[in-house]
C-alpha cells in the first residue's frame, strides 16, 4: 500500500495517460451538451449528429487542434481530481471504518460510497477553475459554434479574463455543481471496481491481472456514466454561461427540462460513454501499474518507521 502522497502522485498519472487518449470524445459530449440549449426541439438545428459525427466535423474543420482543446487544462484537472479520488479514497476508507466499526479491514459499502463521494468533492473542489476554462475552451468553434462562446488564446489567457472580469468568484463559478457531479460519479467508481473486482475473483475464479482490471474498469465505468451524466450537463452549461442566465444548478435543471424536455438531460450520453469507458478502465488499470511503481520506490526510499504505518 502506497502513502496518501504516493498514491496521489500515483492516481494523477494515471489520470493524465487516460485523458490523453479520451479528450476528442469529452470535447465532442461538451458540444452535444450545449447544441440546443434552451431552445425546443422543433427550432434546434443539430450541428453535431452524434460522437462519430462529431469528431469527423471537428476534425475536418478545426483539425487536432480543436479536437484537443483544453487539453493543458484537462490535465492539470485530472491531476487534482484523481489524484484527490485515488490518493485520498482508502485513508478516508480505513479511518471512517475504524470510528464505526472499530476495524479497519471491514467492507462496509455505505462507507466505501462516502469515502468515494467525499474524496472526488474534494478532487472537484480544488480542480473546478481549470475544469471551467476547459469547458469554455472546448465549446469554442470559429466554424460550427454551439452555446456561449469565450474566445480564450489559451488557458492562462481564459483564468486570467476571468479573474479580471469576475474575480476569484466567478474562477469557482459552477463549483457547486462540479462537486454534486463528481460526488456523484466518485461515490459508484471505486465502490463498484473494488465489488466487481472482489466478485470476479470469488465467483469466476480470476486472478489479479490486467484482464480483471479491464472488467471490473468497464463495469465501474458503465455505471459512473449512468449516475454522473444528468449533473455533468448542468455543471457544463452553468460553467459555458455568460452573465446570470443560471441562477444555479436547481434553475438549470429547471429551465433545460421545461424547455427541452427531460431527456435532454442525457444529451451526449453516447458521447460521455464513449470517453469515460476507456477513460476509466484506463485511469484504473494504469492506477494497479502507477501504483506498483511508487510502493517500489516508497520502499526503496523511505524509512522503515514510515513503512511500517502504512
Amino acid at each position: 500500500m502506497s502513502t496518501t502522497t504516493g498514491a496521489f502522485i500515483a492516481g494523477g498519472i494515471a489520470a493524465c495517460g487516460a485523458v490523453t487518449a479520451t479528450h476528442p470524445f469529452e470535447t465532442v459530449k461538451v458540444r452535444l451538451q450545449l447544441q440546443g440549449e434552451l431552445q425546443s426541439k422543433d427550432v434546434a438545428v443539430k450541428k453535431y449528429k452524434g460522437v462519430l459525427h462529431g469528431v469527423s466535423v471537428i476534425t475536418k474543420n478545426e483539425g487536432a487542434r480543436g479536437i484537443y482543446r483544453g487539453i493543458g487544462c484537462a490535465y492539470i484537472y485530472q491531476m487534482l481530481l484523481n489524484g484527490c479520488r485515488l490518493g485520498f479514497y482508502e485513508p478516508l476508507r480505513a479511518y471512517t471504518t475504524q470510528a464505526v466499526f472499530e476495524d479497519s479491514k471491514v467492507q462496509s459499502l455505505g462507507v466505501n460510497i462516502f469515502a468515494g463521494a467525499a474524496s472526488g468533492i474534494l478532487g472537484a473542489m480544488a480542480g473546478s477553475p481549470f475544469f471551467l476554462v476547459k469547458t469554455r475552451l472546448q465549446s469554442f468553434s470559429p466554424t460550427l459554434a454551439v452555446g456561449t462562446q469565450h474566445n480564450y488564446k489559451n488557458a492562462v489567457d481564459g483564468l486570467s479574463q476571468i479573474y479580471k472580469s469576475e474575480g476569484l468568484r466567478g474562477l469557482y463559478r459552477g463549483m457547486g455543481a462540479s462537486m454534486v457531479r463528481t460526488g456523484a460519479g466518485s461515490s459508484v467508481q471505486l465502490p463498484t471496481y473494488f465489488f466487481a473486482k472482489r466478485r470476479l475473483i470469488k465467483h469466476a475464479g480470476m486472478e489479479d491481472g490486467p484482464a480483471l482490471h479491464l472488467l471490473s474498469s468497464t463495469v465501474s465505468g458503465f455505471v459512473v456514466c449512468t449516475v454522473m451524466h444528468p449533473p455533468d450537463t448542468m455543471m457544463n452549461r452553468l460553467y459555458n454561461q455568460r452573465g446570470n442566465l443560471y441562477k444555479g444548478i436547481f434553475d438549470c435543471l429547471y429551465k433545460t427540462v421545461s424547455t427541452e424536455g427531460v431527456f435532454a438531460l442525457y444529451k451526449g450520453f453516447g458521447a460521455h460513454l464513449a470517453r469515460i469507458l476507456p477513460h476509466t478502465i484506463l485511469t484504473l488499470s494504469l492506477a494497479e501499474q502507477t501504483n506498483k511503481m511508487v510502493r517500489i520506490f516508497e520502499n526503496k526510499l523511505l524509512p522503515e518507521s514510515i513503512k511500517e504505518s502504512i
